[in-house]
C-alpha cells in the first residue's frame, strides 16, 4: 500500500514555471514506476510523464517534451514535475501516480490501467 501527496500547483502566466512535488509514503516495491497524469474540464485524463524508480529512466508525452522534467529524491523519496514554458493548454488538474508492479526490463509505462496508487490532485492554472 502506497499513499501520495501532491503540492506545488497554482496559477502562473504563459512561458512561467512551477515545480510539483509528490511524497511517496508506505510499502516499498523491487518493481515500481511513478508517473505524473492530468485532467482539464471536460477532457479525458492523459499521461504527462513516467520514471522508473530504481534506474530513473523516463518518458515524456509529445506534448510536453523539452519543456517538462521528472525527477526523483532517493532520500526524501519524493517525485518531482518542474515544469518550464507553461502554456494556457497546460491546465489542468495534475495527478501522481505509482506502478506498484513495473517490470524490471521495461521502461515506465503510459496507460493510466497501469497504475495502482493515486493521489488526489493539484490544481495548475496557466494565464494568457
Amino acid at each position: 500500500q502506497v499513499q501520495l501527496v501532491e503540492s506545488g500547483g497554482g496559477s502562473v502566466q504563459a512561458g512561467g514555471s512551477l515545480r510539483l512535488a509528490c511524497a511517496a509514503s508506505g510499502r516499498t516495491f523491487s518493481s515500481y514506476g511513478m508517473g505524473w497524469f492530468r485532467q482539464a474540464p471536460g477532457k479525458e485524463r492523459d499521461f504527462v510523464a513516467a520514471i522508473k524508480w530504481s534506474s530513473g529512466t523516463t518518458r515524456y508525452a509529445d506534448s510536453v517534451k523539452g519543456r517538462f522534467t521528472i525527477s526523483r529524491d532517493n532520500a526524501k523519496n519524493t517525485v518531482y514535475l518542474q515544469m518550464n514554458n507553461l502554456k494556457p493548454e497546460d491546465t489542468a488538474l495534475y495527478y501522481c501516480a505509482a506502478d506498484r508492479d513495473l517490470p524490471t526490463w521495461r521502461s515506465p509505462r503510459a496507460s493510466a490501467s497501469d497504475y495502482d496508487y493515486w493521489g488526489r490532485g493539484t490544481q495548475v492554472t496557466v494565464s494568457s
